[in-house]
């Protein structure tokens, strides 16, 4: 199977992100939206658990939103929070559901029916680099210790994931161990319910390394609980700039997830625009930057029908890439 070459395709996510980048209006510290209950697809301590609780710290912060409140709803790869957020649409239009590359990537593979049309974009709010990590404890402590141990015994040598077979953490590790020159359909991928059951797998020895969001590693790495062998950036991230890319490593794979809210079909337009005005005014104020900064996420902001463009270049592009790597 050839090597995938990611600078061939760019960045996957961020290729379509560049569609607007631009500086949101400054926030005027009144109040815009009076409370927001953010529904999460998944368990706690997942990348979505974060994007949200932080999304929602900086609103309420900045004085832009009143009071948030979370509700976290497992199953089906993220399709039970995306079937109660339609089916229950007009008590919902208080509800904004955090989503990522996966609604993107399962709906692809079949794992739900619906997609990102039958529900209502309001914004996408940031991109997050992904890394491989080890416990703290283990011997490998680069890409290359890593690929010498899978060569040596490859069934013994898994990796691990938030998400469910063929989704994002699955596809991650399949670029990362093609671009290294491995069969990526050969490599042995345990999923997990979010993130946080992950990274218990791994720190409990049941895993050799696990695929997952930068953001998510990085407190664990400060606190020295793992080890951060390569992540998918382009260049060192500066929250966590012990952490090398997996370039410099001579891997040439780069992979960035978006993230964004979604909201229940039948919104009013009214309140569409309060939620997009809120978001949008959030970037410009501390409250902002210090969860950016601590989450080493990336801003990408793209809202309404440049969101919409956004999505449906990312459906092309995924789908390619999932074609070439066999899970479609």
């Amino acid at each position: 199977m050839k090597l995938f070459n990611m600078t061939r395709r760019a960045v996957i996510a961020a290729a379509a992100a560049s569609v607007s980048l631009g500086a949101p209006a400054m926030a005027d510290g009144h109040q815009v939206v009076d409370s927001i209950h953010f529904l999460i697809p998944g368990g706690a301590g997942g990348g979505w658990d974060g994007t949200a609780r932080g999304t929602g710290e900086a609103l309420t912060n900045a004085g832009l939103v009143g009071q948030a409140t979370y509700e976290n709803m497992s199953g089906g790869g993220g399709g039970k929070a995306i079937g109660y957020l339609i089916e229950n649409a007009e008590s919902n239009h208080g509800t904004l559901m955090v989503n990522s590359t996966p609604i993107v990537i399962r709906s692809l593979t079949g794992v739900f029916p619906q997609n990102f049309r039958d529900l209502t974009l309001v914004a996408g709010t940031i991109g997050d680099y992904a890394t491989i990590v080890v416990g703290k404890d283990s011997p490998i402590n680069t890409m290359d210790d890593f690929l010498a141990a899978y060569r040596d015994d490859p069934r013994g040598t898994a990796i691990g994931g938030g998400s469910v077979p063929g989704g994002m953490d699955h596809i991650v590790a399949a670029i990362v161990m093609q671009a290294a020159g491995e069969d990526p359909t050969a490599v042995k991928y345990i999923p997990y319910d979010a993130g946080g059951e992950a990274m218990a797998a791994l720190l409990s020895g049941e895993i050799t390394a696990l695929s997952t969001g930068f953001s998510e590693a990085v407190d664990l790495a400060n606190a020295g609980e793992v080890k951060i062998i390569g992540v998918t950036a382009p260049e060192r991230v500066d929250t966590f700039a012990d952490a090398p890319t997996m370039k410099e490593q001579g891997i040439d794979a780069e992979f960035v997830n978006w993230r964004g809210f979604f909201a229940a079909p039948g919104l009013p337009d009214d309140k569409l625009a309060m939620y997009q005005d809120a978001i949008g005014k959030m970037y410009d104020t501390p409250e902002w930057e210090e969860v950016r900064a601590r989450n080493g996420w990336v801003n990408i902001h793209n809202s309404g029908d440049e969101f919409l463009t956004f999505l449906e270049n990312q459906e092309q592009v995924i789908g390619d890439l999932m074609r070439e790597l066999g899970f479609l």
